[in-house]
């Protein structure tokens, strides 16, 4: 009983509140679905109760911040009815245009704010401060102290916001209707498993089911534990014990080991993040199908993919579909380009250039221009091209922005976006790119994983921002991180057979764990589904049993737990 107390009073606020590794998230869920289970039959009451659970669960983690989620909510609720209502076309774009500049203000102001004042700071020489002008007035009206006067990020700002844009973006394009009442809609932006990290839900996936009676049979019961379980297991067993034990001690005094010591631990840290994220999605889906809802896949063995683009198609999927659907096909895809394709790279290029300092990237962007212009000369339809790469960069670069406020994240999505064109370019030319042969599939996965693991140090390393043993760093200095650890790869890459077989003894844990990690992801999906309806077919006894045994197991890794990456986003 103290126990709950604790859980219903007062707030962390740093987003490790009822994080769902921690008994507490447990005991929070348990009681959810005990009062649950006396009001799902009624859709409105339950909405209803879903909403306030949400609210305070957002409240554990980002306190007054979910004032701005109710902002969020009602404003964008408003906004959608409007929409529908509009007589004329004018009108609607009206609406549809402020509800888009709110809902970007919002996740401007708290999340890019400072990026954006000092990368003006930067490019023109000024020394332009930021004033929390909302924190001032609410501390006036609330008293001082009520508001923290430093712009804080809200946990989940850019999920919820994505999906507040696509909601009205739906209605505008008639695909869908408004929901008509409102704690329907904010049931819908708040569920409380997806409402931190995601998945990005969308309204014509999620809102026809908050009127459908709840179901959950023997079956839909097993699936959820085993995704939970097997959420828990990549979260503790694979993200935190190679984070903690390997990847955080080499990255963070990277210099005091040979270069391919780095090598190795940014691959267990792609095998770090993938369990992380999609550790937490497993769950997610798990609880969700618990409550009576259905979640879309988030990921599809990432590591299995054979390019940039099948990897893009495999990982963080609501993300990519989100921004296909909402960004990259407004732009005009790969068929048309329009004014602001051209207004944007340019902003992106001069961007890029500046808060990198790289003015050799002068000559690239000019060597493409010339590229672009003989090839417009000279080959008929070329300008479709130049339109689909020009809207696929903005697009990777405004996702690798999502990702983080930071000149790591920019440069992290720009190539991506370069490698994802020249791929499209070379599958035209490539010998073996529809080759059978195991060979050739086993040399373009080596080659897909390895490149994103590399773009991953500058992932990986914007991190260091925040670690205590990197406190006090500046922007400027973190920026540099990335190359410094390449420098040091590339310098003092000292691999000896001798070397290595000492690495591999001192962490002989890690690397048996992280072989497991590898095989059981590129295990057959065939294989995978048949040990899940393995446990399936089990009387329920022994799944109960099982489970517990699993439990056990996976704790065995627990240590200090780190956050969930994707908190910060």
């Amino acid at each position: 009983m103290e126990r709950l107390q604790e859980i219903f009073s007062g707030y962390i606020g740093d987003g490790s509140s009822l994080v769902f590794t921690m008994l507490d998230f447990w005991l929070f869920f348990l009681l959810v679905m005990i009062v649950f289970s006396f009001l799902h039959k009624n859709t409105l009451v339950r909405s209803i109760y879903l909403t306030a659970i949400s609210a305070f669960f957002f409240f554990k983690t980002s306190g007054l911040y979910v004032l701005l989620l109710a902002i969020s909510v009602l404003i964008n609720y408003y906004y959608g009815r409007r929409i529908y209502a509009a007589k004329s076309n004018l009108r609607r774009k009206w609406i549809i245009a402020f509800s888009a500049l709110f809902n970007l203000l919002i996740l401007g102001y708290f999340k890019y704010a400072y990026f954006f004042t000092d990368s003006f700071n930067q490019m023109f020489d000024t020394d332009f401060e930021l004033v929390n002008h909302f924190a001032q007035m609410g501390n006036g009206f609330f008293g001082e102290g009520t508001f923290v006067e430093k712009i804080m990020l809200p946990v989940g700002v850019s999920f919820f916001t994505f999906q507040n844009i696509s909601y009205t973006v739906d209605i505008y394009r008639k695909e869908i209707q408004p929901v008509k009442n409102f704690f329907h809609y904010s049931f819908f932006v708040t569920f409380f498993p997806q409402l931190v990290m995601g998945p990005i839900v969308r309204a014509r996936d999620f809102i026809p089911q908050i009127t459908k009676p709840f179901s959950l049979d023997a079956s839909d019961f097993s699936w959820s534990v085993i995704q939970i379980v097997k959420g828990l297991a990549k979260k503790i067993v694979l993200g935190d014990f190679l984070l903690m034990q390997f990847i955080n001690p080499v990255v963070e005094a990277h210099e005091d080991y040979p270069g391919f010591v780095s090598v190795l631990a940014m691959w267990a840290y792609s095998l770090h993040i993938y369990a992380d994220f999609s550790g937490y999605t497993d769950i997610a889906t798990g609880l969700s199908r618990l409550i009576g809802f259905r979640l879309k896949p988030n990921f599809n063995s990432p590591y299995k993919a054979t390019s940039v683009a099948d990897f893009w198609k495999r990982w963080h999927m609501s993300l990519g579909s989100w921004l296909k659907d909402y960004l990259y096909i407004p732009l005009g895809g790969n068929r048309t380009g329009s004014v602001g394709s051209y207004i944007a790279i340019v902003i992106i290029f001069t961007f890029l250039i500046f808060i990198t300092q790289w003015y050799d990237l002068l000559y690239i962007y000019a060597g493409l221009t010339i590229v672009y212009l003989i090839g417009l000369a000279t080959i008929n339809d070329f300008k479709r091209y130049v339109h689909r790469d020009l809207n696929l960069i903005i697009t990777m670069v405004v996702g690798g922005l999502w990702h983080g406020a930071s000149e790591n994240f920019v440069i992290w999505g720009a190539m991506n976006g370069c490698a994802l064109l020249i791929y499209k370019y070379w599958k035209r030319i490539s010998f073996y790119e529809e080759s059978k042969w195991l060979v050739a599939r086993a040399w373009k996965i080596f080659l897909t994983f390895n490149f994103i693991t590399f773009t991953r140090i500058w992932f990986k390393l914007d991190e260091q921002r925040t670690t205590p043993f990197k406190e006090g760093l500046s922007d400027e200095a973190a920026d540099a991180l990335p190359f410094d650890m390449l420098h040091h790869i590339w310098n003092q890459f000292g691999f000896t057979w001798h070397m290595f077989t000492k690495v591999l003894e001192t962490y002989q844990v890690v690397f048996w764990v992280m072989l497991a990690g590898f095989i059981i992801h590129w295990l057959p999906d065939k294989v995978k589904a048949t040990y899940e309806n393995g446990y399936t077919r089990m009387p329920m006894p022994l799944q109960v049993v099982s489970v517990a045994i699993l439990i056990i197991i996976i704790y065995q890794f627990y240590g200090k737990g780190a956050p969930f990456v994707y908190l910060q986003f």
